[in-house]
């Protein structure tokens, strides 16, 4: 990808011709960081939250987001205390990388979100608008995982999620052009690092591996289960998901779930209509998927369907949380074989925590058990009986000006 310093230049060529008054109005239009950084040269090209995307997302034919191909999570831990000339280092080391690619798929995208860990480290954990994760399923044992910080890498080019860890992490150097003189690294240690991948012609191109039988996938299916999950209106807006006002205003929260997916049963056990009807609902055929274009219909009769099917969808039981209609999670989640295994990294944007966990606590289905004998907490309900969640995380997404060591 062509580096941004060339635009910068022309931009500043432009900025002289009007004189330094011109320049300085063009600067004080952009926030500053938190530090006594001057202002940030990119912020005007740049939303000012961290996970706004979708104005700069293609489309499909039904007007769905089509979200960057390539993902990677970056799980970081503190190598120092907190301090403001730590925060410089941050903050400069986010503008390095946002000087480098353009805010777009082709691009990239990317999030520095705070973990639980860094508000205990600074004793504010309790002012903090995030909570320890928490074990939400009765047939699921999570690693309760907490971090300082994750950085989220998300692009149509693989290379440049490599590139940014090497740069940030490792052999310093340039990064597409823009020289790296304050690595994240130089504030960060790299605990842990997850990788994946959304869209048709990846998940079959990744299928040699346990959790998948051979064959089972097309050059068409966009995720291992075989469906597209990211129509509109089955969404929250960015809008929605964001804090309104007070301290944490301009952010939102995230949740990070590592998935692993058992799907020998999935692909071999269940015909196209029983797949449908439990990620669906069993009130669809599998010839009305050609008709789902920017949302999912549902009836919004679970417990008639666990009764009439012996079988409720995934769809319909997360749909009993919205509000007015609307989802209250944004979710970004995208397949991985991360441990040679077939998963699925889900990450959820949502104003409080308690969205989530209620969107979850809908996933469970507990209600139906009671309408079907044939229904259990993971058989015929929904797609649990084909996942194991092995670990939870919560962090904090503080708008970009504030997005180096937030309640330092």
């Amino acid at each position: 990808m062509t580096s941004r310093r060339s635009a910068l230049a022309r931009l500043g060529a432009v900025a002289g011709t009007l004189g330094l008054s011109g320049c300085a109005q063009f600067l004080g239009s952009a926030s500053t960081s938190g530090t006594d950084l001057p202002p940030n040269p990119h912020a005007d090209a740049l939303p000012t939250r961290q996970f706004a995307q979708n104005q700069h997302l293609r489309t499909d034919d039904a007007g769905n987001d089509m979200q960057a191909r390539y993902r990677r999570l970056l799980f970081l831990t503190l190598d120092v205390e907190p301090s403001a000339s730590a925060a410089r280092t941050v903050e400069r080391g986010m503008r390095t990388v946002e000087a480098a690619y353009d805010w777009r798929a082709e691009g990239l995208f990317h999030v520095l979100a705070w973990g639980t860990d860094y508000f205990r480290r600074i004793g504010k954990l309790g002012a903090a608008p995030i909570s320890t994760p928490q074990v939400i399923s009765r047939t699921d044992n999570p690693d309760l995982l907490e971090f300082d910080a994750v950085l989220i890498l998300e692009s149509d080019v693989p290379s440049q999620l490599t590139a940014v860890e090497n740069a940030m992490f490792g052999s310093g150097g340039t990064l597409n052009g823009e020289p790296v003189e304050h690595p994240l690294g130089d504030v960060f240690r790299i605990a842990e690092v997850r990788t994946g991948f959304l869209g048709e012609g990846l998940p079959a191109r990744h299928a040699d591996v346990e959790g998948i039988p051979a064959g089972a996938l097309s050059q068409d299916d966009p995720t291992f289960m075989g469906f597209f999950s990211d129509r509109q209106g089955t969404q929250a807006s960015e809008d929605f998901v964001t804090i309104p006002d007070g301290r944490f205003a301009e952010g939102t929260t995230l949740h990070v779930s590592h998935l692993t997916q058992s799907l020998d049963t999935w692909w071999e056990g269940l015909d196209d209509a029983g797949r449908v009807a439990r990620m669906f609902s069993p009130e669809f055929e599998p010839s009305d998927l050609p008709d789902f274009a920017d949302n999912v219909p549902f009836s919004d009769a679970v417990r008639d369907h666990a009764s009439e099917f012996d079988v409720v969808g995934h769809h319909e039981k997360v749909a009993q949380v919205r509000r007015d209609g609307e989802p209250i999670v944004l979710r970004r989640d995208f397949n991985t074989t991360d441990g040679n295994q077939a998963g699925v990294h889900f990450l959820s944007f949502q104003r409080r925590l308690k969205h989530f966990r209620a969107t979850r606590r809908a996933m469970n289905g507990w209600y139906v058990r009671d309408d079907s004998d044939s229904i259990t907490d993971r058989e015929n309900n929904g797609i649990l009986n084909f996942i194991d969640v092995q670990s939870r995380a919560n962090f904090y997404v503080p708008p970009r000006d504030r997005r180096a060591f937030p309640l330092l």
